[in-house]
Order: structure tokens, then C-alpha cells, then sequence
């Protein structure tokens, strides 16, 4: 219900007492202005009303409620000085509406304000005089935190930030963004760009291009370009920080108890903060393989997107997309690059568009060891880059050997919990990979102490969930809204040189789920029309329907092998969070020519056995 400024009288069990006129005579000879900061000095709660006003006697039944004395002014029982009094007020607090709640000095608000000041426990630490430096602290400057911070901070509350990069094993750090801007999906996409431009400089004579036999990829360039890009985006986070009056602190924090975290800068010096509530929201970092030389020899994430030198002879060591997308644009920039496997390619991905894009890679150039593990990694000589010899362990128990300039480790990532206090508050976290417990709205074991984004257990590890979950998270808890994040059926797109977008359940998943029985696909290879001019093969590009017989053939996964797979992907994925059949999407008129609109056309079953290989246009 939001508080409206009420201007008709009506008849209120609030009726003019037997000191009205006293006060008017009292109010008439003393300054609005004075009379307000008296009013606060002398009451631990003061309301500020109006004797009909529908709001302020809901808001004084709720202190009468809980048995709270309170002070409470009629501005429209004192004539004139009532409207002085409110002018002052405004200028006080911005707010022109009554009711106009103080407790102990400190400002309120209006009635849906005090109404949720009471639901979530801040009315009861005001009324005991507790004192916190900041309604809430953030602890991480990535996605999630940052637009927790933000949203918090719109709805008028007192917010920091403390986000400190500990520099990676070969020494890296960066600014405030996180992983997504600073060393994840921003550089990577446009190092991916990179690769693609390369790619078409091939096909380009065939749309009357006159392109040299050679063209030649400066690494350094790129990355000076990569890097200035972002930059911009650190400060442009600095400055939004700043207009929204939220403080930024480059410091790291640990918990000292649930309202208090240590925070220590770059400098060493160390200061105690306190916050009624916190968001953790510090995300994850590459690990390293427990083998000797992976640490003094290798890089991760963390240093590739900035390393100063071209990283010559490539070694990928993992097949998560994190693996594959570097590997990916490597390649198409021209480096050797040989991927290290230990079992199956995306774990986790429907695996018949992983291993679609494995093959896509492999004749493309991109050499795979598989299935082998790293067991040490021998320096041979220094240099930038060095030479280092790998060596490691096929599953018949044959050694495998080679050199190579740089060794990038893509084997996982682990949450950064283990060095911020969580141990003092017992906050609960998942022992086998160290991430935080939360309940449905994101809240830990410890009351007041959130976490969303990368760091909590059993989600997602995507921007725009963090993103999403840190906005709905400070809405919930300083807003009165009650909106949930949905971790259901969120699109995402693996971005290797024929890019992977999907949205619901892989195949096997689905089968999993329903039965296989009541499971029915539909699918079809296609051509872009972008390669019609080239060489490319015409049968690499895929697309399918998962979907549920039972449900009138409900799309329950959507997955699509192509250029721009991330935007088909994206305009798709309401149709399949809006619970769209197959005859949905055959309904849908196509836009022709263009690579989704094979999605309107998908006839051909897996369970009728016919062949789905491009013929025609």
C-alpha cells in the first residue's frame, strides 16, 4: 500500500485532545524548523500526522501494537504552523507525505517504509538504539554485488562495497567489475570477436574482397584494445558507485561477527565496519591441478586476457567451456593450440552438441589429447614465453610428453570463501566445494547474512543470475517486494568457434526426467546463408527440440549449433520459459533468410530414423 498525502477529513478515532489549544499557542511562537528537532529530542518515537490520514493510523496501531509509546503531532489540528511544520520536515527528509516516523532522532519513513522497517527487524534495533555504520555492506565488486549494491542504494539505503583482488599466482589482478568484466565473458567475447573477423577474412574473396594471401594477427594490439575497453567499464562501475552515494572501499573484508567485518586495503591498514546486513558476493577462481610446476609454470583465466606476450605453443588443459571458448579463439587467431581432456567435453551440456563441437574444433586444427590427465609440468627454458614440457597420463596408463610456450588451466573454479570469516559467524557452507548454503531467498544459516552469484551452492554460475538475484535480493529486503530469482530455464550460450546456445534440459536430462518414452526430438542440420558463397561445410550447423509428448509436445530444451547462437538463443528462450509447444514454434512465421528460422521448420524426428543432413536452401 503506498502512502499518499491525504488532503480530506474525515472523522478519526484521533480527536483533538484537551492540550490542542496550548499547543497551537506554543507552536505559533517557535520556529517549524525548532519545533520538529525538539519534538525528536524530547520522544524516542515521533509521528508526524494527520488525524484522518488512513496511513498514520495504521502506522500508530503498529506502535501501539507492540506496545511503544510514541509522540504523535496532528499537523491539521494546528492550522497554519501544521503546514509550516510539514515544509520543515520536507526539507528535512524529501519526504512531503505523512505519516513522517522518527526513531530516536533517526528518520523513518512513510507507513510502507515503518511497516517494513517492523517486518524485517530494523524498527526493533532503532527502537534499542543500536547503531550500525551502514544499512548494508556488500563483500565482492562483481555482478551480483554490484547491483545489489546499487538497487539498495536507490531506495534510499546506506551502502558499501568492499571488493579486493588477490593477485593470481603469476601476479594478475584488475579493477572493480568481477570476473565477468575484468577476466571472463567481456574479454572473452571480444577475443572470440577476434578469432571470427579472422575467419571471415578467409571466406572474404569470395564476396569480391581482394584480401592478401597473409594476413597477420598482432596480439598485442589486441589485448592493449581488450584492455582500454576494460578500464572504461572499472571506472564507468566507480562512478556509478559514487552518484549513487554507495562507498567503495578496495579492501578486504572478513567477518569479526555478524554485523562487523575487517577490512584491510592494499596498504595494510585495517578498519572495523558494521552493517545490519551483508551480501557476500565474492564469486569463484580458476583452480590449479595438484601437480608439480602447475602453479610456477601454468596460467589460468585469471592471466590470459592480459598477458603482455603472444602465448606461442598453446596447452589447454580442461574441457569446460571456460577450455574450450579459449581454445576456440586461440586457434582462430592463429596460435597452436592442443586441448588436454580427461573424460567427456562440457560436462553437464547436452552431450551430442559437445561432442558436435569437439569434432567442429578438430577439423578445424585444434588437436585434442583425450582422455589424459596432466601429472607435472618441467620448465626448459625461460623466456617470454618460456618453454615448458607437460606430461601426463592417458586412461591406458600411456605417458604422453610435449613442449609447449603456455600452459592455460581450465579445470574449474572454487568459491572464495575460505580466508573471509565465515568460520566466526557460522555461516554453512558445502564442504566439497566450499560454497555457501542459502535457503530460497538467499539468505545463509546466520539471519542477516546474504550471498548470491557464483559463491552459492546448487546454482547457477552466470552473470545475469547473479545480476538478477543481487536486484531482487535488496527488493526483497529494503522494498517490501517478494518476487524470487528464477533459476529456472535461463539461457546461456558456450561461446567456441561455432557457438553453443540452449535454454531448459539437455537430451539426456529430459530422458532422465520424463522417461525416454515420452520424450520426442526434433532436429535438422542447416546451412547459413552467410556460407553459401564459401567452403564451410554445409552439414556443421544444428538445431533441436526436446519436448514432452504428454504436455501436447511442451519444448522442454532448446539447442542450437550456429554463428550468433547467444542471440537466437536469447529470443527463443521466452517461448520456453512461457511453457511454448512444437506447434508454437511451427505457428511462428520465420524471418527468412536468417539461421533461427529453422526452428519453425524442425519436421523431421530422432525416433523416425530419417536422415536430417542439409540438401537445399
Amino acid at each position: 500500500m503506498k502512502a499518499t498525502k491525504c488532503s480530506k477529513k474525515s472523522k478519526g478515532a484521533y480527536g483533538v485532545t484537551a492540550k490542542t489549544s496550548m499547543l497551537k499557542r506554543k507552536h505559533s511562537k517557535m520556529n517549524a524548523t525548532e519545533t520538529v528537532d525538539q519534538l525528536l529530542k524530547d520522544h524516542r518515537v515521533t509521528i508526524f500526522s494527520k488525524s484522518y490520514c488512513p496511513f498514520c493510523i495504521k502506522v500508530k496501531g503498529l506502535f501501539d501494537s507492540i506496545h511503544i509509546e510514541y509522540k504523535a503531532l496532528e499537523l491539521d489540528l494546528i492550522g497554519e504552523d501544521g503546514v509550516a511544520i510539514q515544509q520543515a520536515l520536507f526539507e528535512k527528509t524529501k519526504q512531503k507525505t505523512v505519516p513522517n516516523v522518527f526513531v530516536n532522532g533517526k528518520h523513518v519513513g512513510g507507513c510502507d517504509a515503518t511497516i517494513q522497517a517492523h517486518a524485517d527487524g530494523r524498527l526493533g534495533e532503532l527502537l534499542s538504539g543500536v547503531h550500525y555504520d551502514f544499512d548494508l555492506i556488500v563483500i565482492g565488486g562483481g555482478s551480483g554485488g554490484l547491483a545489489a549494491s546499487k538497487e539498495a542504494a536507490s531506495i534510499g539505503k546506506k551502502v558499501a562495497v568492499c571488493d579486493f583482488v588477490v593477485p593470481s599466482p603469476q601476479g594478475t589482478t584488475w579493477g572493480l567489475g568481477g570476473t565477468c568484466v575484468n577476466v571472463g565473458c567481456i574479454p572473452k567475447k571480444l577475443m572470440h570477436k577476434a578469432a571470427i573477423i579472422g575467419e571471415d577474412l578467409k571466406d572474404a574473396a569470395a564476396f569480391g574482397w581482394q584480401v592478401p594471401e597473409q594476413v597477420l594477427h598482432d596480439w598485442s594490439s589486441m589485448v592493449d584494445e581488450v584492455q582500454k575497453y576494460v578500464k572504461s567499464l572499472n571506472f564507468g562501475y566507480r562512478k556509478v558507485l559514487r552518484e549513487r552515494s554507495v562507498t567503495y572501499l578496495n579492501a578486504y573484508a572478513q567477518f569479526v561477527d555478524a554485523h562487523t567485518v575487517k577490512v584491510t586495503d592494499k596498504k595494510n591498514k585495517i578498519q572495523h565496519i558494521t552493517a545490519r546486513d551483508f551480501i557476500i558476493a565474492v564469486g569463484g577462481r580458476p583452480k590449479y591441478p595438484d601437480i608439480p610446476g602447475a602453479k610456477e609454470y601454468g596460467i589460468t583465466s585469471d592471466d590470459l586476457f592480459s598477458l603482455k606476450y603472444h602465448p606461442g605453443k598453446c596447452l589447454v588443459v580442461g574441457a569446460s567451456y571456460i577450455a574450450l571458448e579459449c581454445a576456440g579463439f586461440l586457434h582462430g587467431i592463429g596460435v597452436d593450440c592442443t586441448v588436454m581432456v580427461r573424460s567427456i567435453l562440457l560436462r553437464g551440456f547436452d552431450q551430442q552438441l559437445a561432442e558436435m563441437i569437439g569434432e567442429h574444433m578438430t577439423e578445424h586444427g585444434v588437436k585434442f589429447i583425450r582422455p589424459c590427465v596432466p601429472t607435472k609440468v618441467e620448465k626448459v627454458s625461460d623466456g617470454k614465453p618460456g618453454l615448458y614440457k607437460v606430461s601426463g597420463k592417458m586412461d591406458s596408463g600411456e605417458i604422453v610428453e610435449g613442449e609447449y610456450n603456455t600452459i592455460l588451466f581450465a579445470v574449474g573454479r572454487t568459491a572464495c570463501t575460505e580466508n573471509i570469516g565465515l568460520e566466526h559467524i557460522d555461516v554453512k557452507i558445502n564442504p566439497s566445494n566450499g560454497k555457501i548454503i542459502v535457503d530460497k531467498e538467499e539468505r545463509t544459516s546466520v539471519s542477516n547474512v546474504y550471498a548470491v552469484g557464483d559463491v552459492i551452492d546448487g546454482k547457477l554460475e552466470l552473470t545475469p543470475v547473479a545480476i538478477q538475484a543481487g536486484k531482487l535480493l535488496a527488493q526483497r529486503l529494503y522494498n517490501n517486494q517478494t518476487t524470487l530469482t528464477d533459476y529456472v530455464n535461463v539461457p546461456t550460450t558456450v561461446f567456441t568457434p561455432l557457438e553453443y546456445g540452449f535454454v531448459g534440459l539437455s537430451e539426456e536430462d529430459a530422458i532422465k526426467h520424463y522417461g525416454s518414452d515420452d520424450i520426442e526430438v526434433y532436429h535438422s542440420f542447416f546451412q547459413p546463408l552467410e556460407y553459401a558463397l564459401t567452403d564451410r561445410d554445409s552439414n556443421k550447423c544444428y538445431g533441436k527440440l526436446v519436448c514432452v509428448k504428454s504436455e501436447e509436445e511442451r519444448v522442454v530444451g532448446f539447442h542450437v549449433l550456429s554463428p550468433h547462437a547467444g542471440e537466437i538463443t536469447q529470443g527463443f528462450a521466452i517461448g520456453v520459459k512461457l511453457r511454448a509447444k512444437k506447434s508454437d514454434f511451427a505457428n511462428l512465421i520465420g524471418i527468412h533468410p536468417t539461421s533461427a528460422e529453422i526452428f519453425t521448420t524442425l519436421n523431421i524426428t530422432k525416433s523416425s530414423g530419417e536422415s536430417v543432413a542439409k540438401t537445399s536452401c
